[in-house]
């Protein structure tokens, strides 16, 4: 039974009142809830207006009917069916019927991940084949190397050879051997079937297990790429690959995971817009008739700050808090669009996650088909991975179907056919075409404004292209007069401490980088490079009580190492204050190897 005020409902309630007696079947009843508040049905049908594209001075445009459509009190609700008690009642007992558990955790109150088993031969554990699988790699990967004219010792081979022991160590005692296997398998596929795979995104490119697998196609140990950016052994969270893929070929890949894991077990996942400020102000305008030039006026008035509030806007803007005053037009767009702001708008698919899961993902979360008759999930991101769906990102990338048409092209016009890896990052006459400006097409470089920094910066190794890439970014950008004059030798590169040398020499002793932060903690105040993480991640919050923290305990360690406490404090609030613009190197380094 419902009590909505509309006429229909109110002639069908003895009706049902009636059939409840004759039949035995029991009554209920019904609050219809479309908004939290009596006072916000013009608000709820403004929101409907925006998703049909109408006005609500539409004749035709969708009508509540009624201001009964909002979230009733317990005891507004006796009240409407006093003549019912027993149906208001009875809500009661079907909500104790009601038993949805999510299982999070298992006994030892680790996170449970449904992921699918990756499918070994001859029942082979998923550890085992985790080993042979990065050994045999990693033996294809030096033997390349050496055979590129690289020189790698035996010193430099049991570098390479305790690092795989550690991260495979981490992973299995993480948990993650079957995470790993299932992105080398579709990432094998890919490159098998000529789809082109990026050579890492992320700090993903940080692991030398991935390096090794075939996940990435960038040696992390000669750029001092970290491990623990990427899976900390010290915080429990599922690791997380990016993977760029041809933008032409991208599908392949999915449909590639889908027969194989099965459809119900692979799903795209929902994405949900919210109306934000500015968006609110222009869609309210546009659904209460008003011109786009008045509501234009309006909308460019709100401060732009990202995340900002209209109530904050209001306060912070005196013309807005004017024309509020003095015209009623806009009073009313204000407080219509105060009242939708933060709703969801509409709802779409993510751009690149996909989920596969350990059968059908039905049994986790609901679906929908998308336009395509594909499954989405209906939980977002955030909400899929609280309950233990697994996602991977397969993003598509348009210069990787550039640089693959361009190597057809060679092979077409000069008869040479070679692969991207081909290219060794060492050839000076890479850095010679970027001094120059030439840098139109260069994927992330081909800006007027990181054009100019490269021509003043004249970079003539990797590590200054990388360098380059972290610094042309909002914040890390005011650091770039410092670098220049200090790799111009203009300014003199010191150190607050001699170990910090290593660290820091190829950025001319400026804390570029996320990893740099890290290194630091490590070398100077004894943090495990887990712990130094946690570190990094307290800076780049800037949460006073945590850094306080951290700050003591990175005290404590330099003291350890007999340091000069004085330099550590000033090294301390120097890495802090570059902490929060710091990018990570990973990342810029292998989109480095794209460009």
């Amino acid at each position: 039974m419902n009590r909505t005020g509309i006429g229909t409902w109110e002639q069908i309630n003895p009706f049902l009142a009636e059939a409840s007696k004759i039949t035995g079947v029991p009554l209920v009843a019904a609050n219809d809830v479309h908004y939290l508040n009596q006072g916000d049905q013009l608000a709820q049908e403004t929101l409907i207006c925006i998703g049909s594209n109408k006005t609500l001075m539409d004749e035709n445009r969708y009508r509540l009917g009624s201001d009964q459509f909002y979230f009733k009190s317990p005891e507004q609700m006796r009240a409407l069916f006093q003549a019912f008690p027993e149906a208001c009642d009875r809500t009661l007992e079907i909500a104790e019927r009601c038993e949805i558990h999510f299982k999070l955790e298992d006994d030892e109150g680790k996170p449970i991940y449904h992921l699918p088993t990756y499918p070994t031969q001859g029942g082979v554990s998923l550890k085992d084949e985790m080993v042979r699988l990065s050994r045999e790699g990693l033996e294809k990967r030096i033997a390349q190397a050496i055979q590129r004219g690289e020189e790698i010792n035996e010193e430099k081979r049991a570098e390479y050879d305790k690092r795989l022991d550690y991260e495979l160590g981490v992973i299995d005692g993480m948990g993650f051997n079957g995470y790993f296997l299932i992105v080398q398998d579709f990432i094998g596929w890919a490159k098998s079937h000529d789809i082109p795979v990026g050579p890492g995104r992320g700090s993903g490119a940080g692991s030398l297990v991935a390096y090794s697998l075939g996940i990435t196609d960038l040696d992390p140990m000669p750029y001092n790429l970290i491990f623990e950016r990427f899976l900390n052994p010290e915080r429990i969270s599922m690791p997380d690959f990016d993977v760029d893929f041809c933008q032409e070929n991208r599908q392949r890949v999915i449909e590639y995971v889908t027969n194989k894991y099965g459809e119900a077990s692979v799903s795209q996942i929902i994405t949900y817009g919210k109306l934000q400020a500015r968006a609110a102000i222009r869609d309210v305008g546009r659904v209460m008739g008003m011109t786009f030039g008045e509501v234009d006026v309006v909308a460019k008035l709100v401060p732009e700050k990202l995340g900002i509030t209209l109530k904050d806007a209001i306060d912070e803007e005196p013309r807005l808090r004017d024309l509020m005053e003095t015209d009623p037009k806009v009073n009313n767009l204000m407080e219509l669009a105060q009242k939708i702001e933060g709703l969801v708008r509409h709802a779409g698919i993510h751009a690149a996650g996909v989920i596969i899961a350990d059968g059908n993902i039905i049994s986790h979360a609901p679906l929908y088909r998308g336009t395509e008759g594909e499954n989405v999930v209906q939980y977002d991101m955030k909400h899929s991975e609280k309950i233990g769906l697994i996602k991977f990102d397969f993003l598509g990338l348009k210069t990787l179907t550039h640089v693959n048409d361009a190597l057809k092209l060679v092979e077409k016009n000069r008869g040479k056919k070679f692969r991207t890896e081909d290219i060794s990052l060492t050839d000076k006459g890479i850095y010679q075409v970027m001094c120059k400006g030439d840098t139109a097409g260069i994927f992330q470089f081909e800006g007027e404004g990181i054009t100019d920094l490269i021509r003043k910066a004249q970079p003539t190794c990797f590590e200054d292209i990388v360098a380059i890439n972290a610094l042309y970014r909002p914040g890390p950008m005011d650091m770039i007069p410092d670098y220049l004059a200090r790799k111009k030798g203009e300014k003199k590169v010191e150190f607050l401490f001699p170990e910090l040398e290593p660290i820091l020499k190829e950025t001319y002793g400026i804390v570029v980088y996320q990893e740099q932060v890290q290194l630091i903690a490590a070398k100077i105040a004894n943090y495990s490079l887990g712990e130094a993480d946690m570190l990094r991640r307290a800076m780049g919050k800037k949460i006073a009580e945590v850094m306080a923290e951290q700050k003591t305990r990175f005290l404590s360690g330099a003291k350890e190492n007999q340091h000069d406490l004085k330099k550590a404090e000033e090294l301390f609030d120097t890495m802090a204050e570059f902490a929060k613009y710091g990018f990570n190197k990973s990342h810029a380094a292998a989109y480095c190897v794209v460009a």
